[in-house]
């Protein structure tokens, strides 16, 4: 049924609509990011994502925070499990390099394609528990800011699951870090460009320090008969596996507070951080079938 809740085509309307013009490249704190922002917050609403909760005021889905001087927006949304005390964290970072010398750098795939997976996922697992099919974990589905800057919005989520400041709006109790089973994050995920094996292009990297999680992978890739080349480490490489896993990714803050951690990514390619970073360059029928085979796996993980 979840394939049936995501297509190619709205994938490729999310990818193209962060790319355009509109949002300017998406630079923390520019007109075009707070236009990424509300456009982010109008979606969760529609699919009846909740907002959350906060001790300062009614619940919102857009959460401000400061970044090197300048004002970052976090945009959340809570998929709601009945019975459940558990969260799993599902996040993309949507800011981007903006414009620099007159120049826009469109970013469709660092990281618009790992905003619009991490909708599709949204999509699928709301719409399946408004039919009682959901997951049986609670989900919050995070698009991060400021990720350019010392990945300021991934470390502004952690602390407010540290501090309680964030609540769950159904009970105004506090979402703590302690019950938070995994953090997922969703970066550069849309294409096929740079495949880890010459002439698999239907490939997925998936980097975690948790091996129960890597097999709970490979089960659902069988099982879901996707049949994705998988990749539990960077291109074979022990120090850029490291890198991307525990240093440079929103993730990082989250494996420094012993939270089991993913790093979904099909790789950096030669458009990465250019302008030649376009939705013509992704490949959107793999990267639905990448969202796909994350979903299931959600479904074995969140037990």
């Amino acid at each position: 049924m979840a394939g049936l809740l995501l297509t190619e085509e709205s994938l490729g309307r999310s990818v193209e609509f962060l790319s355009d013009t509109i949002c300017a490249g998406r630079a923390t704190a520019s007109v075009g990011a707070v236009e990424a922002s509300f456009w982010l917050a109008r979606n969760f609403e529609r699919m009846g994502l909740l907002a959350p909760g906060s001790r300062r005021g009614a619940p919102a889905y857009v959460r401000s925070f400061s970044a090197s001087g300048k004002a970052g927006h976090n945009v959340i949304g809570l998929c709601p499990a009945q019975g459940s005390d558990r969260y799993a964290v599902v996040a993309a970072h949507y800011d981007n390099l903006g414009v620099l010398s007159e120049r826009m750098y469109p970013g469709a795939d660092s990281n618009a394609s790992g905003v619009a997976a991490m909708l599709g996922l949204a999509r699928i697992c709301r719409s399946l528990s408004v039919l009682g099919l959901g997951l049986r974990q609670n989900v919050l589905f995070v698009a991060l800011d400021a990720k350019q800057l010392s990945m300021a919005g991934s470390i502004s989520l952690y602390d407010m699951l540290s501090n309680g400041s964030l609540l769950d709006p159904r009970t105004g109790r506090p979402i703590r870090k302690d019950q938070v089973s995994v953090m997922v994050n969703l970066d550069i995920i849309g294409s096929t460009l740079e495949p880890v094996n010459k002439g698999k292009e239907e490939y997925l990297i998936m980097l975690s320090g948790d091996d129960a999680l890597k097999r709970a992978l490979s089960e659902a890739n069988y099982s879901s008969r996707m049949g994705l080349d998988l990749s539990f480490d960077y291109y074979r490489s022990k120090d850029f596996t490291d890198l991307f896993l525990n240093r440079i990714g929103d993730q990082k803050v989250f494996v420094e507070g012993g939270v089991p951690t993913v790093l979904f990514t099909s790789g950096i390619t030669m458009n990465t951080n250019k302008v030649e970073d376009t939705p013509e360059t992704l490949d959107l029928a793999v990267l639905r079938k990448r969202i796909l085979l994350i979903f299931n796996w959600m479904d074995l993980v969140l037990r």
